[in-house]
């Protein structure tokens, strides 16, 4: 668990289906994340059992006010990444829910999640991929010190990809 001043990064639960399917429906979200929007709590709640919670470095963002999960953040699994990451290195993906766009959480989410990489992982590196449309994201890196390394197309999309040296 990684705790910041509004947020607790914790593991998936498959209790967080009907929060991940009320986000995760919301088109604006998963058209500039590239993954299918859910049409069901069933949708939601097979990427939990399936993708979110296999995945030990993929965690739910929860707001500390309400105990909801309102985004997520992790490592993408090592092979699926969509930029090549350099030796001791990682990509991090992540996402929020509509109604908490640019209030800075996402922000705060990465800064604790770089420390927790730092400092428990012994990463070297980081690296963040964006749809070049997906501006929002490219904002979150830059705000968190990631630096714009290339400008490449993956699976046909203009996509940026960023770096952070921790």
């Amino acid at each position: 668990m990684i705790e910041t001043e509004r947020l607790i990064l914790r593991p998936w639960q498959e209790s967080d289906a009907d929060a991940l399917y009320k986000y995760a429906s919301d088109s604006r979200v998963s058209e500039l994340a590239l993954w299918p929007t859910h049409t069901s709590v069933e949708m939601s709640q097979w990427v939990l059992r399936e993708i979110f919670i296999p995945n030990i470095y993929s965690f739910a963002m929860v707001l500390k006010s309400t105990g909801e999960a309102i985004g997520c953040i992790g490592l993408v699994p090592e092979g699926m990444e969509n930029y090549a990451p350099e030796a001791c290195e990682r990509e991090v993906g992540y996402w929020i829910g509509h109604p908490y766009w640019n209030q800075g959480l996402t922000s705060e989410a990465l800064m604790g999640f770089m420390a927790y990489c730092r400092d428990s992982l012994s990463l070297s590196s980081l690296l963040i991929t964006t749809d070049s449309r997906n501006v929002a994201s490219g904002c979150v890196a830059q705000k968190c010190g990631f630096s714009l390394i290339d400008n490449f197309t993956h699976d046909n999309i203009p996509s940026l990809a960023y770096r952070i040296h921790l």
